[in-house]
């Protein structure tokens, strides 16, 4: 049972194992993801916690199982006596025998030792059997938990990887969207101060250059918040991380979605831990029934005791050698009502079950749907920008040429950069999405790390927020066309 359970858990074993040797080389520049994996179960908190609470119900076993094995208790003292007698003794009519036995009192001072061995061996305790069959099977539910900690850890990183840079890109498209925008600002106020357009041209192009500002605003916070994120799981900052280069967009192999549903019932450690916890609770019923059965046990003990006193020698010792049996015959219905909690336990446990094992399947049809839509709006995506691109040149010489106003070059401009981010956001949908599919179909592992970490780049994302362009022409683009300045 033991060895099946850790097979499960084979896929995700040699991760933990090959990121915290010291085999791998740490790259000279920027980290990347299986590096950074590999600081994640080094130092994450949340790991941590659930590998002492392995090892914690591991060594309850061990206390359970004490009950079965031999018990030798042994105890001893030495005591100092010390008594007093003042008895007299009168003959009839009252006067007082001086030759009579304890006239005048006396004191007696003595010491006593007594030491006590005493061993005992279980031959029938059916409820600590059982407790120790508990225990193991709370040892088995506890493989899967730390097994779906393990996974949730790897799936955060890349989660958190993975936003930072596609808060990079989000952040790039923001500021050229900015600088586009801040120029095209910066030309209509010279055409209104020559009086080629009217100032409701300068006032729209305003207004979609506070809207950029703004936009570029809300992503230098994201990229710095993804940043945090990623502090927080490993425990230590990064200043530059690899960035996403080009990676092959295809559908889930297999391209079954009853495959990956399969997987997911066999191998997800969340659906094995409540299939577990069914075993747990049955044993637990079976402990409980075990309260009506008798105890038996064999004993031997030893006693000795010496004194020091007077008139005496010598010591006193005495050994008994048996078998002992107890038998609970009524416990005011304590063990009846624990039959009748551990079978209601049972029962919960088994519709826990199926409620992770429904949930599963859902979440594992959703994500299988995710991706292959991903696939597509990446396509689309991309498609997308070569589309808006030439729509925004095609504007741009409309209003050259008096076809098209201002308001139409300033939406052509938001929309490709718009579909710019889009396709940013679609490709790291796309990464996260196949990532979290394995996770849920147990599949989760080194492969999975190392095939996503191929597709990344030598090219550096830096911490450091990028610079908006030239200060000045910035400001300038700010200040174009705003009311003047009272008593300027």
């Amino acid at each position: 049972m033991r060895l099946a359970h850790w097979a499960v858990n084979a896929p995700f074993r040699p991760l933990l194992l090959a990121v915290l040797t010291s085999s791998f080389v740490l790259p000279a520049q920027a980290a990347d993801l299986v590096t950074i994996t590999r600081d994640a179960i080094s130092n994450n908190a949340t790991l941590a916690s659930a590998r002492a609470e392995f090892s914690s119900v591991e060594a309850s076993r061990d206390v359970v199982r004490g009950g079965l094995l031999p018990q030798v208790n042994a105890s001893g003292n030495v005591v100092h006596n010390r008594q007093y007698e003042s008895q007299t003794s009168t003959r009839a009519g009252g006067i007082t025998d001086p030759t009579s036995p304890g006239v005048g009192g006396s004191e007696d001072n003595f010491n006593t030792a007594s030491l006590s061995l005493e061993a005992t061996q279980a031959l029938f305790n059916a409820v600590t059997r059982q407790e120790v069959n508990q225990a193991e099977r709370q040892i088995d539910q506890q493989v899967y938990l730390l097994a779906a900690t393990e996974q949730q850890l790897l799936i955060d990183v890349a989660g958190a990887y993975f936003d930072i840079l596609r808060a990079h890109e989000v952040l790039d498209a923001r500021l050229a969207q900015e600088r586009a925008i801040g120029r095209q600002l910066e030309q209509a106020s010279e055409q209104f101060e020559v009086g080629l357009i009217a100032i409701t041209e300068v006032e729209e192009a305003r207004a979609s250059f506070d809207q950029s500002r703004a936009d570029r605003i809300a992503a230098e916070s994201n990229l710095q918040v993804a940043f945090e994120v990623l502090e927080q799981l490993t425990g230590r900052r990064y200043a530059t991380i690899d960035a996403l280069g080009d990676m092959p967009v295809e559908l889930p192999s297999p391209s079954s979605r009853d495959y990956w549903v399969e997987q997911a019932i066999e191998r997800n450690p969340q659906v094995l831990a409540q299939q577990a916890g069914i075993e747990l609770s049955r044993v637990g019923v079976e402990v409980a029934r075990a309260g009506r059965l008798p105890t038996v046990q064999a004993f031997a003990n030893y006693q000795y005791a010496d004194s020091d006193r007077e008139a005496l020698s010598g010591h006193d010792s005495s050994s008994q050698l048996g078998v002992s049996a107890n038998l609970p015959i009524y416990t005011g219905g304590s063990t009846s009502a624990s039959i009748r909690q551990g079978t209601f336990q049972l029962e919960r446990s088994q519709y826990d079950f199926e409620s992770q094992r429904r949930t599963t399947i859902q979440q594992v049809r959703s994500l299988y749907t995710q991706v292959s839509n991903n696939v597509e709006t990446v396509e689309a995506r991309q498609q997308a920008i070569v589309s808006n691109r030439s729509a925004l040149e095609a504007t741009r010489a409309g209003y050259e040429v008096g076809t098209r106003n201002i308001v139409d070059v300033l939406n052509a401009e938001q929309s490709l950069y718009n579909a710019i981010a889009n396709y940013a956001e679609a490709r790291y949908d796309y990464v996260v999405n196949l990532l979290s599919l394995r996770q849920q179909a147990g599949l989760l592992d080194v492969a999975a790390i190392e095939e996503v970490n191929a597709w990344l780049t030598g090219d550096a994302v830096n911490f450091t927020l990028p610079e908006s362009g030239d200060a000045d022409a910035y400001q300038r683009a700010i200040n174009i066309g705003a009311p003047p300045t009272p008593g300027a």
